[in-house]
């Protein structure tokens, strides 16, 4: 009786799969990101790769020994449920039907929480919930503790604790990857659009459940690295934009771009600032269109007194065009129309956001504010205490803010995801809520191009 072929063998190490003893001929049949590592003599591959190259051992009829998963079953589902929304059905479903990997995009209120709740316990693996700030982290961990009822691991803030169903942060999962990348069977992105850069996409190769689950509601990234989520999680399963969804499972709203003009004063300083700048920039050379134009703005403005006078004047017409006099006494004029709702005041930097504060005596979170005054701020904005809160960048994703219905963007950048993430803070349904975005814009400004690109989405047709 002739000798059986020896079992392939399948370890995890590093971030990484070692696939040994491999015969000759099923080698053809690993994915192309399998390579022969001459230092180890096996093939080896991201730990992504795992679910795949046992589909394929699988298809070529190769007997395999998995020594690379340590995950477990979970031994309990979710203990506390509700009626799934029947968008939320659909999602999971449409995650199932793709193998348990991929996207679903769905608007800020709508619900991403919950269809993930149900996917862990449509899988029972061990899991690791990622997510992009210790605030979010604290909102899955209540989250989870209270839907499974049983203790949850944290990793991130100071805390290390591993457990069947694990939270922590994006930073925190890059640097244990390596480590635990294969203590989970799935794992779940919240706000997967973070994902694609260099160290967070290196923590998503290194782990190796083979189920996955991204969760944003703008999976678009300016740079086009959006692609990569394709590898690193899985295709979109499931989109509903906001506009599909307002009036049911979200308020209704609509959005008001105001175009502000400036005096007369305001336009010449602006006019005198930003021809100071594009002189600069066209005696350089420099196409701030093309990918690198900013960095070149930089390096050039940072040699000179001449390139130096550039970048005053740059950092001048921006302010001017964001948070001129006449904006801000609009600003006054809506806060006055809007007395007897809850406002947020975005802005794009925190010294607007402070200026904000300072004018119209209202509180304001930046990523300076510590977590217990920033805890504080949000708990009184909820009862009703504050009814104005300003804000710069920190706000735009992952708060629950239920009671927010007015929202003013008085400047921002030129990203669709930033302006969605702002409008999805003022729709979460309550009864009888109606929400309204404005957005102010410097009349006959640079500001007028960024408001056309930051509106390039459904939900502002």
């Amino acid at each position: 009786m002739p000798d059986r072929p020896p079992s392939v063998q399948l370890r995890f190490a590093a971030g990484t799969l070692e696939i040994r003893a491999l015969p000759e001929d099923s080698r053809s049949a690993l994915p192309s990101s399998c390579r022969w590592d001459h230092r180890t003599e096996c093939f080896r591959a991201p730990a992504v790769a795992y679910a795949d190259v046992v589909r394929a051992l699988v298809r070529d009829g190769a007997s395999y020994e998995d020594e690379a998963r340590k995950y477990g079953v979970l031994p309990d589902g979710l203990q506390v449920r509700r009626d799934p929304r029947p968008f939320q059905t659909e999602a999971l479903e449409a995650w199932r039907e793709a193998n348990g990997r991929g996207l679903v995009v769905l608007p800020t209120g709508a619900g991403k929480t919950y269809v993930a709740l149900l996917a862990i316990d449509a899988m029972l693996r061990d899991t690791l919930v990622v997510a992009p700030t210790l605030d979010l982290v604290a909102q899955w961990y209540d989250v989870l503790k209270a839907g499974f009822r049983q203790d949850i691991g944290v990793l991130g803030g100071g805390e290390h604790i591993v457990r069947p169903i694990t939270v922590g942060t994006y930073d925190s999962a890059y640097i244990h990857m390596e480590n635990l990348g294969a203590s989970f069977g799935m794992v779940v992105f919240d706000e997967c659009h973070h994902l694609p850069g260099d160290a967070f996409s290196l923590a998503a190769q290194s782990c190796l459940a083979p189920y996955r689950l991204g969760l944003t509601a703008t999976p678009e990234r300016a740079d086009g690295r959006h692609d990569a989520l394709t590898q690193l999680v899985g295709p979109i399963a499931y989109r509903r934009d906001i506009d599909e969804l307002a009036g049911d499972y979200l308020a209704d709203y609509h959005v008001e771009r105001i175009l502000v003009e400036l005096t007369a004063d305001e336009r010449d300083a602006y006019a005198e600032a930003r021809g100071v700048y594009r002189d600069f920039v066209a005696g350089q050379g420099i196409r701030m269109s093309s990918p690198d134009g900013w960095t070149q703005f930089i390096i050039r403005s940072s040699i000179s007194a001449e390139g130096r006078r550039a970048m005053a004047a740059y950092q001048r017409q921006r302010s001017l065009a964001f948070a001129a006099p006449s904006k801000l006494a609009y600003v006054d004029h809506l806060l006055h129309r809007h007395r007897n709702d809850r406002v947020l005041l975005f802005t794009e930097r925190n010294n607007a956001a402070y200026e904000m504060s300072r004018r119209f005596l209202a509180p304001v979170i930046t990523h300076q504010t510590k977590v217990t005054e920033r805890s504080a701020i949000l708990e009184k904005f909820g009862e009703g205490v504050y009814n104005v809160l300003a804000t710069s960048k920190v706000l735009n994703e992952g708060v629950d803010m239920p009671d927010a219905n007015v929202g003013i963007v008085i400047s921002g950048s030129g990203s669709v995801r930033e302006h969605v993430q702002r409008l999805g803070r003022i729709l979460r349904r309550q009864p009888g809520k109606s929400a309204v975005l404005y957005e102010l814009v410097a009349e006959d400004t640079s500001e007028m191009y960024t408001s056309s690109r930051r509106r390039e989405h459904v939900a502002y047709n």
